[in-house]
């Protein structure tokens, strides 16, 4: 609790020096310097690894020099593509077919221009503070615009220049993930400058916690492939941004009903078939962890699914087609941070629930939140992350992990639930302030005309015939 409770003080740690009070950060071998290039005889490093490598094993006599391997390194390529392929076009057509046809296009362009922003972002300054070495909370500046990254560098067996943009991509969607909940009525200016910040400002420490060798991977916290980095850190942030914006004109009184729910099965189907990179890329190789992180993938994926239509019936009537998409989606949120930590079993089990919990979270919760999560960014990912999160603790199995699984389920639960205290507090203030910053600089959302009008006219000049 006490770690939790220093994170919120990062923002001075974001200057670059170093936290006094911080016990010493477990640091990630740096690929691109001689000295850290790690051999070992398993030589496949998942994310939670690469974050909780022993300091010892760094410095530990070479018996074997790691050398590229064309085959994890074809795979990574695949993935990469993969998971940009989640954002543009998959979650720009998921959400565009959602609203009504007047916001359709700025819709889209939140993920287009999303995609845009990080990428440079990232590059300049997200990818250093993320993974290279630095204290508990967050990384140093040594590689600042990718300097001293060539293609020599290796992160476990794949180009580190590799690993950069592949991080880059998980980045790229989890900015554009919030965007579902800000949806047809936040200024685009505001919406530049809020991604520009938020992926630096919040993203990349986050990150930093987990994968890139902070306090919450040194503590033993499981998240395979973003379930706390990615999925509640853009919930939480959505949440925040829809309690800022307020409600949308007419909510309650006027027909919000999708424009084009087509549009929405289509971008639903291309972020499943993504999640695929997304987690059976994030086990950094062509491998068995790989495959299974795939199994488990589309088995919690297929069993949310199931769950939310036979709930949606017997709540509703009617088993909806949207509510197919959105259970699918709701089992690869769970699934995400225990992929390749569980069996089949497991994986049922967590879409199961995932399901009916996430129904939940889109229905109950949010009527009591008294939120406009347009789109159900938080229902989805902040709920189904949490979800996900806590049961990896209870998934976790031997079978799977081996020596390296935990052994009292307990002790994990607790890891795992200080990982999303920690990420939903930091997230939730600091997305608070910046948010707050930009509104009484330019301002965050439109006016009431240009809501009226459509944000496809108001703030872009073209529309929808």
């Amino acid at each position: 609790m006490k770690k939790m409770l220093l994170a919120l003080s990062l923002s001075g740690a974001l200057l670059g020096g170093s936290v006094a009070w911080a016990e010493e950060a477990v640091t990630v071998p740096t690929p691109s310097e001689d000295v850290a290039v790690v051999a070992t005889t398993d030589t496949s490093l998942t994310h939670s690894e690469l974050a909780v490598a022993p300091a010892e094993a760094i410095a530990a006599p070479v018996e074997e020099e790691v050398k590229l391997d064309t085959g994890d390194t074809a795979w990574i390529l695949v993935s990469t593509a993969l998971v940009l392929l989640m954002t543009i076009p998959g979650l720009a057509l998921f959400y565009g077919g959602m609203v009504r046809k007047k916001n359709v296009l700025s819709t889209m362009a939140h993920s287009f221009v999303a995609a845009a922003i990080v990428s440079l972002t990232w590059i300049v300054i997200g990818y250093t503070l993320a993974f290279s070495e630095g204290n508990a909370f967050i990384g140093g500046l040594d590689k600042i615009m990718l300097s001293g990254i060539t293609t020599d560098a290796l992160t476990g067996t794949i180009p580190e220049i590799l690993f950069v943009i592949f991080q880059m991509t998980f980045a790229i969607i989890t900015v554009a993930i919030i965007t579902g909940s800000i949806a047809e009525r936040m200024k685009f200016s505001a919406f530049v400058a809020f991604v520009t910040i938020w992926s630096v400002v919040v993203y990349a420490p986050i990150t930093h916690w987990v994968w890139g060798g902070g306090w919450l991977g040194h503590d033993g916290a499981l998240d395979f492939a973003g379930g706390t980095v990615v999925h509640i850190n853009s919930g939480v942030a959505g949440l925040v941004a829809a309690y800022m914006l307020g409600k949308r004109m007419g909510l309650g009184r006027e027909s919000m009903a999708p424009h084009n729910l087509a549009l929405t099965v289509i971008g639903a189907s291309l972020v499943w078939v993504g999640w695929f990179g997304f987690n059976g890329g994030s086990a950094l190789g062509a491998n068995g962890s790989a495959g299974y992180a795939l199994v488990t993938t589309q088995i919690a994926a297929a069993a949310a699914a199931i769950a939310w239509l036979i709930t949606e019936k017997l709540v509703r009537g009617k088993a909806s087609v949207l509510g197919g998409a959105s259970g699918a989606v709701a089992g690869l949120v769970v699934i995400t941070p225990a992929a390749g930590f569980v069996t089949v079993g497991g994986a049922l089990a967590m879409g199961l629930i995932g399901g009916v919990v996430c129904f939940w979270g889109i229905t109950a919760l949010k009527r009591a939140l008294k939120a406009d999560d347009s789109l159900d960014a938080f229902g989805l990912h902040g709920v189904g992350g949490i979800v996900g999160a806590l049961l990896t603790a209870v998934f976790a199995s031997e079978f799977i992990m081996g020596d390296k699984a935990p052994t009292d389920m307990m002790h994990q639960l607790w890891v795992q639930a200080e990982g999303v205290l920690a990420t939903i507090a930091y997230s939730a203030v600091l997305t608070f302030i910046i948010l707050k910053v930009i509104d009484l600089v330019i301002g965050i959302r439109v006016t009431a005309d240009d809501e009226r009008m459509g944000l496809d006219l108001s703030q872009h000049g073209e529309r929808v015939e």
